[in-house]
Formats: structure tokens, sequence, C-alpha cells
């Protein structure tokens, strides 16, 4: 049974294959059914489609995939084979298209995976930053209510901060300063915006730190 070549020129006029991205059964069903190499002014895309496949011939058998495909494109006229002259030398027939066409396929099926890996890539997850932080804060001296001070800084919401567990660390004359940690991520928080909105509670804040950090 022969291709029809109109229908398949039409189809390779926008694709490199007869199904897929890679060379497959389809391919080669479709290939066997052309008797000759077809006219590149009358079937180009065609023509290139065959020279193509063409350098597959000892892989034939191990390509991958279904014949089914190309049946679709079985039942027609084949196109009339390029005619060579007796006193032409082999050599001087381009039977298997030009470097310049062969390059441009392999660049766009390059072109073509590429762009599906980079689709697929931008639809991965974005891993989420973020730090543990150790964050102090001293009062003006040891008349300040500490609890009344934690829960001010408790207070603070900020998008991507998470208030943890807290102590309270002696540092001398019966002055004590809360040391508490957090989850930060790192995009959202900034620390030093944490620090000044602590600082708006002047009643009990005398100062604050990050003593630590660490990634996550």
């Amino acid at each position: 049974m022969s291709a029809n070549l109109a229908k398949l020129e039409s189809h390779l006029a926008t694709r490199s294959y007869v199904e897929g991205y890679t060379p497959s059964q389809a391919d080669v069903a479709v290939f066997k059914a052309i008797s000759a190499a077809p006219d590149a002014s009358a079937n180009p895309h065609v023509s290139r489609w065959y020279n193509h496949i063409k350098s597959y011939s000892s892989e034939f058998d191990s390509l991958s995939g279904s014949s089914k495909a190309g049946e679709a494109f079985l039942g027609g006229d084949a196109a009339p084979a390029v005619e060579k002259k007796d006193d032409e030398d082999d050599d001087e027939v381009d039977l298997f298209g030009s470097d310049d066409e062969e390059d441009a396929e392999a660049e766009r099926v390059k072109a073509e995976r590429v762009a599906a890996y980079n689709a697929k890539k931008a639809n991965k997850p974005k891993t989420v930053a973020k730090s543990v932080v150790t964050f102090e804060v001293k009062p003006w001296d040891d008349e300040t209510d500490m609890v009344k001070l934690e829960e001010a800084v408790r207070s603070i919401e900020m998008p991507g901060l998470v208030w943890g567990s807290s102590k309270l660390v002696a540092i001398g004359y019966g002055i004590r300063k809360l040391q508490i940690t957090l989850v930060v991520e790192d995009e959202l928080v900034s620390l030093e915006d944490l620090q000044d909105k602590v600082a708006e509670f002047e009643d009990y804040v005398q100062s604050s730190d990050v003593t630590a950090m660490q990634k996550l």
C-alpha cells in the first residue's frame, strides 16, 4: 500500500515526525510505504522527513512506539520518484538532503525538548527558604514587667513569621532578658524591620539583638 503524500505533506508542515518528538514505528511504517525518494519540489516537507528517517534505517527494528498512527497516511498515490539521468554519477544526486536541512531539523527537535523541560520546571513547586533565629530583648531594669514585655513582642505579626519557645536569662543586678526563638521565611521577613517594631514598645524595651541564625 502506498502513502498518501498530500496528506503527509500537510501533516509534516508543522511536525518533525508522524507521531511524537522522536522517530518511531509510525515513521517506519509510512517510510516503507514510499517506494522512492519524494520530489522535494512537490513535497518539500515529506522529502525532508524522508531523508531524515532514512538515516535511521539500521535502527528501524529497535525504534519505539506503534505503527498504528502511520496507518492514517497510507492509501494514497506515491509521488513520482526523483528522476536520475543515466550519465549522472550517484554521488551527484542528493538523496539524503543537505547538511543544513538536517542541522535545522536537529535544532528544531532540541528547541521542542528544551521548551518542554522549561515548562515542566516552571510548574515545579518552589522551595521556600527559611531560617531559625534566636532573638533577645533587654528590658530597662529589674522592675520591668517581663510578662507584659513578652506579650508585646509576641503581638507582632508579619507574613512568614512564626514565634517559638522562650525563656528569661539573667544578665546581672536582678535583670533578666527575654530570649525567644522564631522561624522566618527569608524572602518575607526583614529582621531589621522586626527589631524596629520591637523598639516601638519603649515602655518595656531597652534594646533587641539577633544572637543566632541558622538556615533550615
